[in-house]
Formats: C-alpha cells, structure tokens, sequence
C-alpha cells in the first residue's frame, strides 16, 4: 500500500504547483550516487507536520486518523484513514494549501494525531549530529499496532547507499537499515 500511496503524493504534488522542477524522495528511489553533507541539502519539512495536521483537522472539522504523514523538503503528504480504515485519502500540504485526491482502497495500522509527539524543530538534529555526512531526504510516520507510529528517516550516506534511519520521538536513532 506504502508504494501506491507514495506515487499517488507525487501527483499530487504537481497538483500543489511544485513547479520548480524539483522531484520527491521516497526510500525506494533514493539516489545511488555521493551527495554532498547534509548541512549542505535542504532537509525535511518536518516543521511543517504540525500545522499541516492542524490544517487538514480544521478543515475536515476534527481529530482525524492517518496511515501516514510524511515531509520530502518540499512539503508534507498525510494519508488520512477514511471508513474505519478501509479507504486512504491522500492529501498534499504545500506553500500553507491543501490538495487533495480521491479516496482508495487500503488497509492497515492507523493512528490519531495525539500520536506525533516529536518536536519538528529537534527531531532531526541528532541523526544530524552523528551522521554528519549523511543527506536526509524524507521523515515519515507509520502506523503501528495499538495506536503507535514509527518515526523514520529517508536518507543518502555520503558514500552513495540508501538508508532508512528508525527514530524515537526524541530524535535518538534507534536502528540503521540500508534502504
């Protein structure tokens, strides 16, 4: 469902007028080649996750339930539970608008907002500090079991090797996975 999903937000983010050229990172399409050090690449636009939360919720006139919410360095993609979560809606926050596509068909863990406990201001600066070199192209939150999410990183090591990057709320790393 993720890789549907995903592509359903890169249309969508034409959609939103990003017209600059620049294209969306997911995991599965990380770069191979050397990349510069991250203090040199624009990061995730994980500030952004909490008014494109409180955005979307006040539009839609309350607490909602996500599959997933992601941030490229562009914008921020939610992929809000419809039907007790047999349908995805997939919603694009972009330049403070909102877009979204029709509903699809989809099916597992969802999660309330009550669960993005992270601080977006800090949440990446440690994977910052102990992998300096290392370029950090998407945050993305899951639902778990039990109401949980799992915060993680898309990321290019210097050495050109995709990287998933797991995080606790904090920013600690909790595991490293090639991508």
């Amino acid at each position: 469902m993720y890789r549907a999903l995903v592509a359903a937000a890169v249309v969508l983010t034409t959609v939103a007028g990003c017209s600059d050229g620049a294209k969306d990172t997911t995991p599965s399409s990380l770069s191979t080649t050397t990349v510069p050090a991250a203090t040199d690449a624009a990061l995730p636009r994980v500030d952004l996750i909490h008014p494109a939360v409180r955005a979307l919720e006040g539009q839609l006139g309350g607490p909602q339930r996500f599959f997933e919410i992601n941030a490229t360095t562009k914008l921020v993609n939610l992929f809000l539970s419809l039907n007790n979560g047999t349908m995805s809606q997939a919603w694009v926050f972009f330049d403070g608008e909102l877009s979204s596509q029709e509903a699809k068909p989809a099916s597992g863990h969802t999660f309330a907002s009550s669960a993005l406990t992270f601080d977006g201001a800090t949440v990446l600066d440690r994977v910052r500090e102990e992998l300096p070199t290392t370029r950090l192209q998407l945050f993305e939150i899951l639902g778990e079991a039990n109401d949980a999410v799992q915060f993680t990183i898309g990321a290019t090591s210097s050495e050109g090797g995709g990287l998933i990057i797991t995080v606790n709320a904090d920013g600690r790393i909790a595991t490293v996975a090639a991508a």
